[in-house]
């Protein structure tokens, strides 16, 4: 493998082509490692997350072919994966399962040649528990006498769906499946017209974006997180995800006004739930589990094969079935001392 740094925009702009095709056989396939998405991340380093920063992606090539890519950043001495930490739910490498080791380890050896990035520790947040990265990654850096240190994050919670909604609701806790009945049945009764809906016409798109995150501030954390370099980094995104064919922004209406929502991202057979805003002024509704049912009623009607509520161990994403799995911290570093002072900062 012939490996080469990238560190401008314009050199990821440059790997558009090739980028997504080789994430969709990824050890790790999601939406927060395709080119536009981390393009947009980068462009407002996560909506305001990190000041500064210098892109520092690594790719590798076979025959000229692109065959894999770490897609990194330089940040107080250590190289983070682009997308990390907060508002990128699952991140890992871009390569093939079968060029794994040979890629990972390749990737260690081109890291200490002397270049252009001078870093003291790997810190990668957010992989998945169950990705191939952290066995590889624990190898090649023991084979070299390095330091790796693993650390769990948050629950990521999902439900395997079966293709059938009906056979979703008798697999939940019968008060439970009664609750989620009553109140998709009494949003379909309710005296006021009630509709729901999936956003799929690009001219409103901002329009709904921004009705969106007004939702959302309704609750005062997460009024207090849009700041306006995060709305700046939800437009680009999401106009992103849009244009790709794997936004699904759904809202539901009481008499013509918005009462709630859910952004989703309708990718790899499986929606994942990254957001979600409601307007308390309906509460009586419930239209935010009225809503959640309905498109959990739709992913089985569409036979996605999972619906996936990623980070956080809310109480809600349990009762409608959720089932843990975790994201992780990998750590690497050429001493002990460098994964001890790299664990003690973030």
């Amino acid at each position: 493998m012939d490996f080469q740094w990238i560190q401008t925009p314009s050199g990821l702009d440059a790997l558009a082509q090739e980028w997504n095709p080789l994430l969709s056989e990824s050890v790790t396939n999601c939406p927060f490692l395709r080119h536009e998405y981390l393009r947009a991340w980068w462009e407002t380093r996560g909506g305001g997350e990190w000041r500064g920063g210098d892109l520092a992606i690594v790719t590798a090539r076979r025959d000229g072919g692109l065959v894999g890519a770490a897609p990194m950043f330089l940040h107080g001495g250590r190289l983070l994966l682009l997308g990390c930490i907060e508002i990128s739910d699952v991140l890992d490498l871009l390569v093939r399962p079968a060029e794994l080791p040979e890629f990972t380890g390749g990737l260690l050896d081109f890291l200490v040649r002397p270049g252009p990035v001078a870093w003291s520790a790997l810190d990668w947040y957010n992989l998945p528990e169950a990705s191939p990265t952290l066995a590889a990654l624990e190898t090649a850096a023991r084979q070299r006498g390095w330091s790796y240190a693993r650390e769990k994050l948050q629950p990521s919670p999902y439900i395997p769906l079966p293709g059938d909604f009906e056979t979703y609701l008798s697999g939940l806790d019968k008060k439970q499946r009664h609750e989620v009945r009553r109140k998709m049945r009494r949003a379909t009764e309710y005296v006021k017209p009630v509709r729901w809906y999936i956003v799929d016409d690009e001219a409103s798109l901002a329009s709904e974006i921004n009705a969106f995150m007004d939702l959302m501030a309704h609750d005062p954390a997460k009024a207090a997180f849009l700041t306006d370099a995060m709305r700046s980094q939800f437009h680009s995104s999401l106009l992103a995800a849009f244009r790709n064919g794997w936004l699904q922004l759904a809202f539901m209406e009481v008499d013509g006004e918005k009462a709630a929502a859910y952004l989703n991202f309708d990718y790899d057979n499986r929606i994942w739930v990254y957001n979600s805003g409601l307007d308390r002024r309906f509460m009586e509704l419930s239209p935010g589990w009225a809503l959640l049912g309905n498109l959990l009623e739709w992913a089985n009607q569409n036979r996605r094969r999972e619906f996936d509520f990623m980070r956080g161990g809310e109480d809600y994403k349990y009762r409608f079935g959720g089932v843990d799995r975790f994201v992780v911290r990998a750590i690497v570093g050429k001493g002990d001392m460098a994964v001890a002072k790299s664990l003690d900062k973030r």
